[in-house]
C-alpha cells in the first residue's frame, strides 16, 4: 500500500547536499507544470524518510524552525519557470518512513513529492477513540476511523426527530437508564467527521446541541481553555485528550490512544 525507501549509498552527506537534492527534484516536478498549469496548484506535500541518525540534518535542510524559508526557495524555482503559482499555495513537509502511493519518488534522495491541485488531494487516514467518562452510553469506548463518515452523537440509538424521521446515533446514550447525565443529551446533539485537508477529526454541534437548547463545551487538554460551540456550521478540531461535555454533565474524552 505504501512505498518504503531504503537507505541509498548515494544519499547526500551534509545539509547543503540534502537541500540541493530536494530542490533539484522539486524543480524537475514543477517543470511539468509549465504553460500556466501552476495556477491550479493548491499546495505541495514533501515526504522525507531520512536515516534516523541523519534526521537532524534533513530538518536543517528544510529549515524546520523557519518553515517559510524553504517555501521561498521553491517559490523562486516556480518564478524562474513562470509557473504562476497562486498566492495562497501551501507547503507541507512530513517526516515519515512511509509514502502514499500517489506521491512521486525522488531518485537521488529518500523523499517523495505530491503536488496538490484543485482536482487531486491525498486521502489521509486516521483513527481515534472516544471514551465515556460520565453518563452511560451503549459502549464505554468507541473506536472511530477516517473511513466511517459522519458519526452522530445523541440520546437513543434510533431517535425520532423533527418531521417524523429517524436518526441513527452511532455514539448513543440510552434514555431509559438511571443516570441523570443522559437526560440532558439531545436526540440530535452532535456529530464527528474526518477532515481530510487538516488530517484530523472535527466535532460539530447539531440542532439539539446549540443554544438555547442543550449545549456542547470542549475543554482543551493542551491549554485548559473552555470552548463553547454556538453554531452547527463551525466545527472544533479535536486534539489528544480533549474532553467534551454534552448537555449538563455527560462527558466524553477524545484520544488517539486506546485505553486498556
Amino acid at each position: 500500500m505504501f512505498n518504503i525507501f531504503g537507505q541509498s549509498n548515494n544519499n547526500p552527506t551534509d545539509v547543503k547536499g540534502v537541500r540541493d537534492s530536494l530542490l533539484r527534484a522539486v524543480k524537475e516536478e514543477l517543470q511539468k507544470a509549465e504553460g500556466g498549469e501552476g495556477r491550479n496548484i493548491k499546495g505541495i506535500n514533501l515526504f522525507i524518510a531520512p536515516p534516523a541518525t541523519d534526521k537532524h540534518m534533513y530538518e536543517s535542510a528544510v529549515y524546520q524552525d523557519e518553515p517559510d524559508k524553504f517555501k521561498e526557495e521553491i517559490q523562486r524555482i516556480a518564478d524562474d519557470f513562470d509557473l504562476g503559482l497562486p498566492d495562497n499555495w501551501a507547503l507541507e513537509i512530513n517526516f515519515n518512513d512511509e509514502f502514499p502511493p500517489e506521491a512521486v519518488k525522488f531518485n537521488e534522495i529518500n523523499a517523495a513529492i505530491f503536488i496538490r491541485t484543485k482536482d487531486h488531494t491525498i486521502q489521509k487516514t486516521g483513527d481515534a477513540y472516544i471514551r465515556v467518562l460520565n453518563g452511560v452510553a451503549e459502549k464505554p469506548q468507541y473506536h472511530i476511523t477516517s473511513q466511517d463518515g459522519k458519526l452522530n452523537i445523541g440520546r437513543e440509538k434510533k431517535a425520532q426527530v423533527e418531521g417524523g424521521f429517524f436518526r441513527t446515533n452511532h455514539i448513543s446514550f440510552p434514555g431509559d437508564v438511571d443516570n441523570e447525565a443522559n437526560k440532558y443529551i439531545s436526540r440530535q446533539h452532535a456529530h464527528l467527521e474526518w477532515n481530510n485537508e487538516k488530517g484530523c477529526f472535527m466535532l460539530f454541534a447539531d440542532e439539539g446541541g446549540i443554544p438555547p437548547g442543550n449545549k456542547i463545551k470542549v475543554r482543551s487538554s493542551a491549554t485548559g481553555t473552555l470552548i463553547k460551540l454556538h453554531s452547527s456550521q463551525i466545527g472544533h478540531q479535536l486534539e489528544e485528550g480533549d474532553q467534551v461535555i454534552l448537555g449538563e454533565t455527560a462527558v466524553i474524552e477524545f484520544s488517539y490512544k486506546k485505553v486498556k
